[in-house]
C-alpha cells in the first residue's frame, strides 16, 4: 500500500496534466485500490473533497461515460455567490459607502475594516461569505489594499473609524453643496543640488547621470519645503515651495497664497472652505501658530474656515499624499534637483491621464521657528469646537467682515 507521501508525490506529479473529470476518476480510483478508509487517504493527499471522490467512484462503478467535449452536465457548477445571494453586493456596497476614500463619487473611499470583519458583519446581516470572496468582490468593485509602510506613525486611536467617517460625511456635505474642499499637507524636504533622486529614468544607453555619493545633511544645504493644496473637487494642485523652515505660518500662507491666486476666482461665492489635514506638523490640531494664522486668513477673507484633521497615525490617507504629491514624485523621479527653478517647473509639469492639472510658485520669505503663541493670543481666536472631537474637528470664523 502507498504511503502518503508516496500518494502525495504521485498526484502531484500528474495533476496539473488533469481536467477536472480525469482528476476526480483518479482520486476515486485510488481511493477505490486502499479499501476501507481510502477516501479519507486520497482527500489528505490530493484535497480533493470527499464528496467529488465518493462521486468519481460511483462514476466508476456505474460506467459513466461524459459527452464528447464536456466535463460537467449542462447548467452544473456552482453559481457566483452574487447571484446566488443578490442581496450581498447592495448590502457591502451599502455598509463601506460610509467607510471609503478616493474616486470622484466617494471622497473619502477606503475600507476601515478588515475583510474578516466585513465578512462577520454580512454573516450577521444573513449573508455568509468568507474573507476571501469579499477580497475578491473589493477587487472586483475597483478597490484596492494600501501599502501600510510609514503609515503607522503611533498607535491607532479608539476614534479613528469614526473620524474617518466624521471626514467623509463632512466632505460629501460641503461636495454637494459647492463649497471648496481642499486636502493640504507638506511634501518631504528635498535637497537642492547634485544629488542622488530616488526612481529612474529613460537616457541614452550606459549614459546615466552622475551625481555626488553622499546626502549631506549640512543644515547650510539649501533645501525645498513643498506645502501643497489639492482641490477635491476639480482634481487640481497648488505647491506652494518654500526656501525657509516648514511652521504654522507657511502652512497657512501657502493656503492664502491658493486662495489668491486660485480660489476666489474659482469659488467667487464662497462663505466656508473646508480643510482636511493630518494631525501633525506644521498644521497640527496641537499647535497654537497654525489656529492663530488661520484666524488671521478669515479675517482677511471673511472666509470661515472649517478644520478637519485624521487621527493620528493616519497622515498617509490624506488625499493629498495619493492624488497629488505620489504623482510628483513619480514625476522628477531620478531627477536631481539642481535648483528651485527645476522643483518649480517638475511640480508644475506633473499631469495625469484623469486630468491632474497643477500649479507651483515660488515662496522666499522667511518663516522663522521657535515663534510662541501666548494664551491671551489663543484667547482672541474665535473657534467653535464640533461636538466630536473638537480638537480634530472645529471651525475658525472671521473677527471682521469683508472678503478681499
Amino acid at each position: 500500500m502507498n504511503t502518503l507521501p508516496e500518494l502525495m508525490q504521485k498526484f502531484r506529479s500528474v495533476w496539473p496534466l488533469l481536467d477536472e473529470r480525469t482528476r476526480r476518476i483518479m482520486a476515486a480510483n485510488e481511493a477505490v485500490s486502499l479499501g476501507f478508509g481510502g477516501i479519507s487517504v486520497v482527500h489528505r493527499a490530493c484535497g480533493m473533497s470527499r464528496r467529488s471522490i465518493a462521486k468519481g467512484i460511483r462514476e466508476i462503478q456505474e460506467g459513466e461515460v461524459p459527452s464528447a467535449g464536456r466535463i460537467r452536465c449542462p447548467g452544473a457548477g456552482r453559481k457566483p455567490i452574487t447571484v446566488s445571494d443578490p442581496g450581498l453586493l447592495e448590502e457591502l456596497e451599502e455598509m463601506i459607502d460610509c467607510q471609503t476614500r478616493g474616486d470622484p463619487q466617494s471622497p473619502l473611499r477606503w475600507i476601515c475594516k478588515s475583510t474578516r470583519e466585513i465578512a462577520k458583519q454580512l454573516g450577521r446581516k444573513k449573508h455568509p461569505v468568507s474573507h476571501a470572496k469579499v477580497a475578491q468582490i473589493l477587487h472586483g468593485l475597483n478597490y484596492s489594499l494600501q501599502g501600510n509602510l510609514n503609515t503607522e506613525e503611533g498607535a491607532d486611536h479608539p476614534d479613528r473609524d469614526a473620524q474617518f467617517r466624521h471626514i467623509n460625511a463632512a466632505v460629501k456635505k460641503c461636495l454637494a453643496q459647492g463649497v471648496p474642499v481642499i486636502s493640504v499637507g507638506t511634501k518631504k524636504k528635498e535637497l537642492i543640488g547634485n544629488y542622488s533622486n530616488a526612481g529612474q529614468q529613460w537616457l541614452p544607453a550606459k549614459q546615466p547621470k552622475k551625481v555626488q555619493g553622499h546626502d549631506f545633511t549640512d543644515p547650510e544645504v539649501p533645501r525645498a519645503c513643498p506645502y501643497g493644496i489639492y482641490d477635491l473637487k476639480r482634481n487640481a494642485g497648488f505647491v506652494n515651495v518654500g526656501t525657509d523652515h516648514d511652521t504654522g505660518e507657511f502652512a497657512v500662507a501657502s493656503i492664502r497664497g491658493w486662495w489668491h491666486f486660485e480660489g476666489r476666482r474659482i469659488y467667487p461665492d464662497a462663505a466656508t472652505i473646508l480643510i482636511t489635514a493630518d494631525g501633525g506638523g506644521s498644521n497640527g490640531s496641537r499647535l497654537r501658530l497654525w489656529k492663530l494664522e488661520l484666524q488671521k486668513f478669515a479675517d482677511q477673507t471673511g472666509l470661515c474656515i472649517s478644520v478637519c484633521h485624521f487621527p493620528p497615525g493616519t497622515s498617509k490617507w490624506n488625499k493629498i499624499e495619493h492624488r497629488l504629491f505620489s504623482f510628483i514624485t513619480s514625476n522628477w523621479r531620478g531627477e536631481p534637483l539642481q535648483d528651485y527653478e527645476t522643483i518649480v517647473n517638475l511640480i508644475a509639469g506633473t499631469t495625469t491621464a484623469k486630468g491632474l492639472k497643477v500649479t507651483c510658485r515660488l515662496d522666499r520669505r522667511k518663516y522663522p521657528t521657535g515663534r510662541k503663541v501666548s494664551d491671551e493670543e489663543m484667547s482672541r481666536v474665535n473657534v467653535e469646537r464640533n461636538r466630536f472631537h473638537g480638537d480634530w474637528n472645529y471651525i475658525i470664523k472671521p473677527k471682521a467682515t469683508g472678503k478681499s
